[in-house]
């Protein structure tokens, strides 16, 4: 138990010494977890990043590979490539003299994915890993009316689920709401944290503050990324950061959102924290994925799990 006045994430990290902070879903998903990273830096504590990529990794030469399905991926890592999140961050990391390497991993299944983050594990000593998702997909357990984009999130939480020798496993959820755009009910997240209370599993919630010096980089990263990546832009991140700064509504931050029209409020800067073990047990199809080694297979698990079940009904927060 806790007191009050801490941070329920520092409090379990207190202490880990070497943290692995990684993106759960692919994409600029390693951002999302940026501030927490470099809290924990500015801790004096050695952080590393990692990502499961949708970048053009198949590419890369093969002294990127520092073991099968880990890639190395520094400032200078395939220039040529216009949109590659991971690039874009060690290039970020190194501008404001952070270490620039930013680890990523391939579209796997459960099995070679938990392979590759063993490795990982072993290789930099990691006693803790913060598993982090920009939105709130992470917490669907499979009975919900709509999931969003569930495969690389819980392939992620499946592959760490098991690695019982890393002493403090969490998951972060930060982009509350952003996930409504592909199907997620709200209410729904709000009903599985409750849940995931009862269990102890919900370990609680804090904001990114912009005046504090790990806010205010994010955002400062969050642009630059944008200016990288004009035409792909994280629509995710770019929520995220509109809320940091303030900003309210139908937030205008990239051409990729003009047909849809965007709530940016302030949940969106809470960060969730879960136990990742606690997290793992009420997912009802993560068994049915384990033995998995393509990305496609899982997404093809949890469809069959899906036919074979009556989802709960998409619900509507009263206030």
């Amino acid at each position: 138990m806790t007191a009050l006045h801490t941070n329920p994430l520092f409090a379990r990290l207190a202490d880990a010494e070497n943290v692995l902070v990684a993106g759960a879903g692919g994409g600029f998903d390693v951002y999302a977890g940026l501030p927490i990273a470099l809290s924990l830096l500015h801790q004096g504590k050695r952080v590393h990043l990692a990502n499961l990529s949708f970048s053009a990794l198949a590419g890369l030469p093969l002294d990127a590979w520092v073991a099968p399905d880990v890639a190395a991926i520094t400032p200078d890592t395939a220039p040529h490539q216009a949109y590659f999140p991971e690039r874009t961050l060690a290039r970020w990391l190194k501008l404001h003299g952070y270490p620039s390497t930013v680890h990523a991993f391939p579209q796997l299944g459960v099995q070679p994915l938990r392979a590759a983050y063993r490795t990982l594990v072993e290789r930099l000593g990691i006693d803790a890993v913060v598993l982090v998702d920009g939105g709130t997909d992470i917490l669907m357990r499979g009975d919900e009316a709509g999931l969003g984009t569930p495969e690389e999130d819980l392939a992620s939480v499946a592959a760490l689920a098991a690695l019982d020798d890393v002493v403090e496993r969490l998951v972060v959820s930060v982009g509350f709401g952003v996930d409504a755009y592909h199907g997620v009910s709200h209410a729904l997240v709000l009903e599985n944290i409750a849940a995931l209370d009862r269990e102890g599993a919900y370990l609680g919630a804090f904001s990114i503050p912009r005046a504090t010096r790990e806010g205010a980089l994010y955002l400062d990263a969050v642009a630059h990324a944008q200016h990288q990546t004009p035409d792909h832009p994280s629509i995710v991140n770019g929520s995220i950061a509109a809320a940091v700064r303030g900003d309210f509504g139908d937030v205008r931050f990239t051409e990729r959102t003009r047909n849809s029209e965007l709530f940016v409020n302030p949940l969106m800067s809470l960060c969730f924290v879960f136990d990742l073990p606690g997290l793992a047990a009420r997912c009802l199809y993560l068994d049915r994925i384990e033995d998995t080694h393509l990305i496609r297979q899982v997404s093809s698990r949890i469809a069959e799990f899906r036919d074979g079940i009556a989802t709960r009904p998409a619900r509507r927060i009263p206030h």
